[in-house]
């Protein structure tokens, strides 16, 4: 017989927790209208902009990956203090969001202006930002599982999570770039996705992703030091560039073997088959999620 503890304290604590998941998911839409300086229901409903609508979308599953996290987070036995603990990590994980694509707009991505891309309808780079956006907040996660308690000392752990995940990302983008270059005559990467080339978007979007759980393995191996600020970031970014290195191996051995005889540059780079670049995201993601489930 199923049995489940409950009292009506918890409930309304249950309630009130939804109902900060909500009022947050609210602000996290308004601080994306503010980013865009556009009517986001007319993008929507009225322009069907489509990479606005993913790009909206990737926002909001962000934040509920951070606030997933900030409740299975929440330390105190006091259910208000834990309502409260979910708000401010909510807020938080708002903030970070906000400055990731900033810095993925001004520092990673800085030949083009992806806010004018994706008003103007641009697919390609409205999937790139929305990989970005989960794959930081993946990330986030799993620092906020690794952290103890709700002191200033987990906060500075989430930022130096955060500066490991925007520092990665930039270096594997950057080796993309370098790569897409020389096998298409110097041609830039940046250039060809405000082209609109989707197939690349998907292949560049299955790479972040598989940083972002690359990166969220070094969370099962290292420990927790509260104060030792300087040595967590260098740990962390020492495991995640070490992990991201073995994805990347294993996913180009496991691209060989499952996509055998299938030409990835002539097929992706030329001819623009999205249906192989999703093979090449499913690939790589399911690799580096493997890579963490071997660790856990």
């Amino acid at each position: 017989m199923l049995t489940l503890s409950y009292s009506p304290q918890m409930l309304a604590y249950f309630s009130l927790d939804i109902l900060i998941a909500l009022v947050l998911l609210i602000i996290m839409r308004w601080v994306y209208t503010l980013w865009t300086q556009v009517d986001s229901t007319d993008e929507l409903s009225g322009k069907d902009n489509f990479a606005f609508g993913v790009s909206v979308a990737s926002s909001l599953l962000a934040l509920s990956i951070v606030i997933w996290s900030a409740a299975e987070q929440a330390s105190s036995d006091d259910y208000l203090t834990q309502s409260m603990q979910m708000f401010i990590y909510g807020i938080g994980g708002i903030i970070l969001i906000k400055i990731g694509r900033w810095a993925h707009d001004k520092v990673i991505l800085k030949r083009f202006n992806k806010r004018q891309q994706i008003l103007e309808g641009n697919v390609s780079i409205g999937l790139v930002d929305g990989a970005n956006t989960i794959a930081t907040a993946i990330i986030v996660r799993s620092v906020m599982l690794w952290t103890e308690g709700f002191t200033i000392y987990s906060g500075i752990a989430v930022l130096s999570g955060f500066f490991v995940a925007q520092t990665v990302m930039l270096v594997i983008t950057r080796l993309m770039e370098r790569r897409f270059a020389q096998d298409n005559q110097d041609d830039s990467m940046q250039d060809v996705l405000v082209r609109g080339q989707v197939a690349l978007a998907v292949q560049h979007g299955g790479n972040l992703l598989g940083v972002a759980f690359a990166v969220s393995a070094a969370s099962k191996l290292l420990v927790y030091y509260p104060q030792a600020y300087i040595s967590n970031l260098i740990n962390w970014l020492f495991i995640a560039l070490l992990f991201t290195l073995l994805t990347i191996v294993l996913g180009w051995l496991a691209k060989k073997v499952v996509l055998k005889g299938i030409d990835l540059v002539r097929e992706v780079d030329h001819q623009h088959n999205v249906g192989v670049a999703s093979i090449e995201m499913a690939l790589t993601v399911g690799v580096a999620m493997l890579v963490l489930g071997l660790v856990s």
